[in-house]
């Protein structure tokens, strides 16, 4: 099986680009950071603080989620629940970011993503996938771009959404994620050693996602 892995801060684009790339190459895209969402969202509605380590990893017994695919979109599934519209707001975006940090969070993600990868080519994204999840991938790719890019694209996608927000909250935010993400002492956000970077700032989503082919075929 073929695998591509995509790593990079919070708001990069990253999926937008590998849905857009799985698409072009028939694999099976996989959102890792839907998943984590997923069970931030669960705390949440527990009403379980994210600094609560130990109500959170007994929480982790009670929670399943997995994967469905619908005409080619990803659906991911909590207790059996279709919670996509619920994952996005930056409430679950920091509680993801404070919780994902876990081992018993990580660990019980961890082995349906490698199984996943296991059965089908796929391309995943999210913080670690280089470096923890698949670390054969056979491309890596940490996909970045500035604080101030990044902002102005979550308070579109909000806005789009009919979520009332604020672009410099939106970059506050997004720069303490990038902080937590980097410094936290498990899985923390880092470009794997052989992975190629690429900085999408003043980049289309268009000429992103023909790099990243270019680089697949090439490698």
């Amino acid at each position: 099986m073929k695998s591509i892995a995509i790593d990079g801060p919070a708001g990069a684009g990253k999926s937008t680009i590998a849905k857009r790339v799985a698409k072009e190459l028939d694999f099976i895209y996989v959102d890792t950071g839907a998943m984590y969402r997923a069970m931030a969202l669960y705390f949440l509605r527990q009403g379980i603080k994210a600094e609560e380590e130990d109500k959170i990893s007994e929480a982790c017994g009670d929670i399943q989620v997995s994967l469905a695919y619908e005409n080619g979109e990803q659906q991911v599934l909590l207790n059996g629940e279709n919670v996509n519209a619920f994952i996005r707001t930056e409430e679950v975006s920091m509680m993801t970011s404070d919780t994902s940090k876990y081992p018993k969070v990580r660990e019980k993600l961890l082995d349906l993503q490698r199984n996943l990868a296991k059965a089908q080519n796929v391309i995943m994204d999210g913080r670690d996938i280089g470096t923890c999840v698949l670390p054969g991938a056979d491309l890596k790719v940490y996909l970045t771009a500035s604080s101030a890019e990044r902002a102005r694209r979550r308070y579109k996608e909000q806005v789009e959404r009919g979520i009332s927000c604020d672009l410099q909250q939106i970059e506050e935010d997004i720069i303490a994620r990038d902080e937590q993400d980097m410094n936290r002492e498990i899985a923390p956000l880092k470009k794997a050693e052989d992975a190629v970077v690429i900085d999408a700032s003043d980049m289309t989503v268009e000429e992103v996602v023909a790099e990243m082919i270019s680089l697949y075929q090439n490698t």
